[in-house]
């Protein structure tokens, strides 16, 4: 049956909803009033912080098991996203479906575990009838309620209050305001948690070695150098003409001058031909490469890392480092591209 009465809107204005029309009304001050009320949800919550805060985190913390989160709905939604942020700041953690819990999935469940419930008001069947099992296996459960005289709440050992003034929509019943409240707690437990570890950016590059920090932390100049066959060597007698053709063929604008034991004695840019062009003229070609060569060029360690050797470019406005061992040996080449082309930035 269509509602034929009114519904509030921002800033006290009204909509007729008569035959599902409605007169028209500025999204943006819609938008604004969602807003606000979800801010305002997130700051109340600060008042609601007590010793229970603390309880909750000293329980996760001191557990020698795993964080599961549950919760039903919108509520499970938000329990995925909190047990993702937990697992990837140094809390083991994952989400368990409450539905599925009671048909084989509490077998992931121990008793050194933290269960943390996730219902807006407590009273949520699926998770309510986890409370026998729980009770019996004595594991500890954290629950994060609107209600705090609700069944869950009391079965708990740490009741945390994300109660909420109002939704955000106007009907008042869909999780808008409440949601967000709920996410907030999370992301406040889990930085607690990260901070009370000690969880640095190293600890989180190594739950993330695919991001951009698991990049910069992890990949070594090793990993992208161009080395062995690849390499465009020359000795210091080779006649230019041969040495541009090396540089050209090689795709990296430079050649390697190197003696007998690969020791680097110089380079060859590009750059170096078209400077050497200008100053000898036809000359240039009846030179050799230790004539030509720029004897000094960047080196790198292959075990430095990747964004090591960036910042060494972008500092000298060079695009190639040359990869070198004890004694100046040479162990390959690294180029910004490469560097860029892995996301190092």
């Amino acid at each position: 049956m269509m509602h034929t009465g009114t519904t509030s809107l921002p800033d006290g204005c009204t909509a007729s909803m008569n035959s599902g029309k409605m007169r028209s009304v500025s999204m943006i001050d819609i938008a604004k009033k969602v807003l606000k009320t979800e801010a305002d949800a997130v700051l109340g919550l600060i008042e609601k912080l007590d010793e229970s805060f603390e309880r909750a985190v000293g329980l996760i913390f001191s557990s020698p098991g795993k964080v599961i989160v549950t919760g039903m709905g919108k509520s499970g939604l938000i329990g995925k996203k909190i047990a993702a942020t937990l697992a990837s700041t140094g809390t083991s953690a994952f989400f368990m479906h409450p539905a599925e819990a009671s048909h084989g999935d509490l077998g992931m469940v121990t008793a050194e575990d933290v269960v943390v419930a996730i219902s807006n008001s407590g009273e949520t069947d699926e998770l309510t009838g986890l409370i026998p099992f729980l009770k019996r296996f004595d594991v500890k459960l954290i629950v994060m309620t609107g209600n705090g005289s609700s069944t869950l709440a009391k079965a708990s050992d740490v009741s945390l209050d994300v109660s909420v003034a109002e939704e955000a929509c106007p009907l008042g019943i869909v999780p808008t305001a409440s949601t967000t409240a709920c996410l907030a707690m999370g992301d406040a437990l889990a930085v607690a948690l990260l901070i009370k570890r000690g969880f640095d950016e190293t600890d989180f590059a190594s739950f993330h070695p695919s991001g951009s920090l698991g990049k910069k932390l992890f990949i070594k100049v090793k990993d992208l150098m161009h080395s062995g066959d690849s390499l465009p060597l020359l000795s210091p007698e080779t006649a230019m003409t041969t040495a541009v053709i090396t540089v050209s063929s090689g795709r990296l604008g430079v050649a390697l001058v190197a003696d007998t034991n690969m020791r680097l004695l110089g380079v060859i840019t590009d750059g170096d031909i078209r400077r050497g062009i200008e100053k000898w003229g036809k000359g240039f070609f009846d030179l050799t490469a230790a004539d030509v060569m720029s004897n000094n060029p960047r080196t790198i360690p292959a075990d430095e890392l990747a964004a090591k050797a960036l910042s060494i470019m972008e500092h000298y406005s060079i695009t190639i480092l040359i990869v070198s061992g004890e004694e100046r040996c040479i162990e390959g080449i690294i180029h910004l591209h490469d560097i860029l082309k892995k996301g190092i930035v």
